[in-house]
């Protein structure tokens, strides 16, 4: 009924289509609340929401105040007055003549009724609401006002009476109005939005995946690593200070610890390498994507660029997905860091029992998009991390927090009904770790550890369903050469503006990550780690095609460098001799006889 003053849309940050619309906007959490005020002509990320909660009714009251403070000039135009009037203008409308009714809701300062009847019934018409509060006392008493809120009517006959509510809320009042007689919904043309095509249609519906629940499937765990770094950490334009220090040291551990394919771990790897070599207390996140995303094309390293559920599969898009393999990611990491204590060592994180778990809450209170949640997985680890001393005991106080939220999620919307909220293992695929003790269940928590480090060990993944490297560069080039025909038909004769074009996007790709790094590059902690940081980012630029030759930009430079030593070289050399020519034609000169 608002929408003619306020519209609401929603964006799902969630759907890969929608993914750059949510990192350019700077959406780091959801729900997230934005603001645009009408008629803005410029590009802004609009007003984040300021409410006290997430409660409907505190963010009906947001748009609300919304609108009262939207400056009238650039006011929607059928957004009507929201301030209140005074008793004098009400007075004044006793002695006039009117055609449509006129209620005017009489309430506290504090209280929203009066502009949500306004705005629950501006698409009506014969009938105009108004809003009046409560501090003149005489005049209240004069009209029979005992109580706020109330709703005083003024007929089109003239006649003028306070309306008898049973419940003094805005759906009777908002109900009661609508009702009356020649009160009727305007005719408005529809708002123009832009054309969807219909999801059902368009969508391509995704087959059920078959899998065994007692094993761990390698999709789910690259699924989850994809989504972290190019979706969740996307959003954030730079990383710097706890945030950066959480993201290295969440990519130390992925590398040493996480049982993956030798391409992502390569990938791992050199992102590791990449970010200790660099002495920058502020990084930008695109840097970071162009590594990941394989933009300086060193081979061997890859990571599927699309979400691929398998043991995460909800029976619905929404369901499951990013969060069960998040879950799964941290608990694979916790395991392999009790099964491989050396891991490791000279990272400046051996040492520390609580390594894997800790870096886990710090990438929540940093980067996970759902704060409730982070705030509820704060107060676990608030409450019991600190009593964690070993890596064995750091796996099983995970799997004892994990099913405390299944414990209170069960039931819950975001249940997947398919795959309800249980405490896991399950006896069926562990019967081992159930027991009963005087009728009530225990857990055999030495049984639940051996299966824990079963479950979680690289021996018990399955590969099934993972992306190789040689389908995504098919995908990828099937897609060039989709672009390239189309441009073969928009410019037939463009061939060549075509090629420089693509080798121009080449080398600025190539050197993409180091460019950002040196144009955006924060405060530097040492003079002399600054030089060899600029050193180890020239390193990192990549071999380019030159004559069907490759040569990197230090080669190149060096090329430069020995063309122009040769040529003084020649130069020195060429007076040299000339020099020594003349002295020598001097000193055996002899004149004629």
């Amino acid at each position: 009924d608002w929408e003619s003053a306020i519209r609401v849309g929603v964006l799902d940050c969630g759907e890969e289509e929608n993914y750059e619309t949510c990192k350019e906007y700077g959406i780091h959490y959801y729900p997230t609340f934005r603001y645009f005020k009408a008629f803005t002509k410029q590009f802004t990320t609009g007003e984040n929401y300021k409410g006290a909660d997430r409660e409907l009714q505190t963010v009906r009251q947001m748009m609300i105040d919304f609108l009262q403070n939207h400056s009238q000039a650039l006011r929607p135009p059928a957004c009507p007055p929201l301030d209140p009037v005074s008793s004098s203008d009400i007075t004044s409308l006793f002695d006039k003549n009117s055609h449509h009714y006129t209620a005017i809701v009489f309430e506290s300062n504090n209280s929203y009724v009066g502009r949500e009847v306004i705005l629950d019934l501006i698409q009506y018409e014969n009938i105009v609401v108004k809003r009046a509060l409560n501090f003149d006392k005489p005049f209240l008493e004069k009209l029979g006002i005992t109580s706020v809120p109330s709703c005083y009517l003024m007929h089109p006959n003239g006649s003028h009476g306070l309306i008898n509510i049973l419940k003094p809320l805005r759906s009777f009042f908002s109900s009661y109005l609508k009702s009356l007689p020649g009160v009727r919904k305007k005719l408005l043309s529809p708002l123009q939005l832009p054309v969807q095509e219909n999801k059902e249609e368009s969508t391509e519906i995704k087959a059920w995946k078959e899998f065994d629940k007692s094993k761990l499937y390698m999709a789910d765990l690259e699924s989850g690593l994809h989504y972290l770094l190019r979706v969740e950490l996307a959003t954030h334009k730079t990383l710097q200070g706890a945030e950066l220090k959480t993201f290295k040291d969440f990519v130390t551990v992925s590398a040493k610890l996480f049982p993956g394919r030798q391409p992502v771990v390569k990938l791992l790897e050199t992102l590791q390498e990449w970010l200790v070599s660099l002495p920058l207390d502020k990084i930008p996140y695109d840097a970071i994507l162009d590594l990941v995303n394989n933009k300086m094309r060193i081979s061997g390293i890859f990571l599927p660029k699309k979400v691929q559920w398998v043991g995460c599969q909800g029976s619905r898009q929404e369901l499951r997905g990013y969060t069960c393999s998040l879950w799964k990611l941290f608990h694979t990491l916790t395991v392999q860091a009790a099964l491989r204590p050396k891991a490791l060592i000279n990272t400046g994180l051996e040492d520390n029992p609580q390594i894997v778990l800790q870096i886990m809450r710090r990438y929540i209170q940093h980067f996970f998009g759902c704060k409730a949640c982070a705030q509820h997985f704060e107060e676990m680890a608030k409450e019991s991390m600190d009593s964690v001393k070993t890596l064995d005991k750091a796996v099983l106080w995970l799997w004892e927090k994990h099913n405390v939220v299944n414990n209170r999620l069960a039931g819950d919307l975001t249940e997947d009904p398919r795959f309800p909220k249980v405490q896991w293992p399950t006896p069926d695929i562990c019967p081992a770790c159930h027991e009963e003790i005087k009728g009530l269940h225990s857990w055999n928590e030495a049984q639940v550890l051996q299966f824990m480090k079963y479950h979680y060990n690289s021996e018990n993944i399955l590969y099934k369903y993972t992306e190789s490297q040689t389908d995504s560069s098919e995908t990828e080039q099937g897609d060039t050469r989709e672009v390239k025909d189309k441009n073969l038909l928009k410019k037939p004769n463009g061939n060549g503006e075509n090629k420089i074009q693509d080798k121009e996007n080449v080398l600025d790709s190539k050197s993409k990550v180091s460019d950002k790094l040196i144009a955006n590059h924060g405060p530097v902690k040492d003079s002399g780690k600054n030089a060899a940081g600029s050193a180890n980012l020239k390193e990192t630029k990549q071999a380019v095609s030159f004559l069907g030759i490759g040569f990197s930009n230090i080669d190149m430079s060096l090329c430069v460098i020995l063309y122009v030593a040769s040529s003084l070289f020649l130069m020195i050399m060429y007076f040299f001799f000339r020099m020594r020519s003349k002295r020598w034609k001097v000193k055996y000169y002899r004149s004629s006889v």
